[in-house]
């Protein structure tokens, strides 16, 4: 039965949506505040995280935060925060999806199964996301060929990002959104020597004879070629 975990803490919303989708047929898992979201999100591996954002303990932006960090699981946020720079923010952030309260059930229900039927297995902190690359959030670093390298900030979520999008050129415009927040026309020479000392790092912990997994597109941005 498909998992999805539930982070509301409005008491008779979280059982009325535990109600529908329960009926619906996933199995539903109950946090009240972020820090227990985030307890549940690890320990159970749902297939998909139903996220309010003004949350106690720990707010929804940082549940999405750490959550971002340690899995590429499907997040629909459920919110009464509905302006545009509210909804465009929680999707910069990382979330799959926006459903702004109040929300029709049908609505709900529909984009519960979109996100699920778009989304493949989940992958999570700990597990090889290549057969030569590991990645470390928890230490911002990278199993490289069994060998560890230290990011930076920057490089962690740009090799990240890479990695999530393999196979798929990644453009400068994409990563200059997704990892520095940053359209303008100056910070494309960010990139190319974020990419620059990244490729570095991997060149000299493989080794001389070990291939270079990122690639160059002339003008237009970056690939990882899958190593599997």
């Amino acid at each position: 039965m498909t998992r999805v975990l539930l982070v509301e803490d409005d008491p008779d919303l979280s059982l009325a949506l535990r109600v529908l989708l329960t009926r619906r047929g996933y199995e539903v898992s109950l946090a009240a505040d972020g820090r227990e979201g985030l307890r549940l999100l690890f320990a159970e591996r749902p297939a998909l995280m139903v996220l309010d954002l003004l949350l106690p303990e720990l707010d929804g932006w940082q549940v999405l935060d750490r959550t971002r960090d340690m899995s590429d699981l499907p997040v629909l946020v459920l919110s009464g925060l509905g302006t545009v720079d509210d909804r465009v923010r929680g999707l910069r952030s990382g979330a799959d999806d926006y459903l702004v309260k109040p929300f029709a059930q049908a609505e709900l229900l529909a984009r519960v199964e979109a996100l699920l039927r778009r989304a493949g297995p989940g992958r999570w902190a700990g597990e090889a996301v290549e057969e030569d690359l590991r990645l470390v959030p928890e230490r911002r670093s990278a199993l490289w060929h069994g060998a560890e390298i230290r990011l930076s900030d920057i490089e962690y979520r740009l090799l990240q990002l890479l990695v999530r999008n393999r196979g798929r050129v990644v453009t400068t415009e994409q990563l200059l959104d997704q990892v520095w927040d940053d359209t303008t026309a100056i910070g494309r020479e960010r990139v190319k020597f974020a990419v620059l000392r990244l490729r570095r790092k991997l060149r000299a912990t493989g080794g001389p004879q070990t291939p270079d997994p990122i690639e160059a597109i002339r003008g237009l941005g970056y690939r990882y070629e899958s190593s599997g």
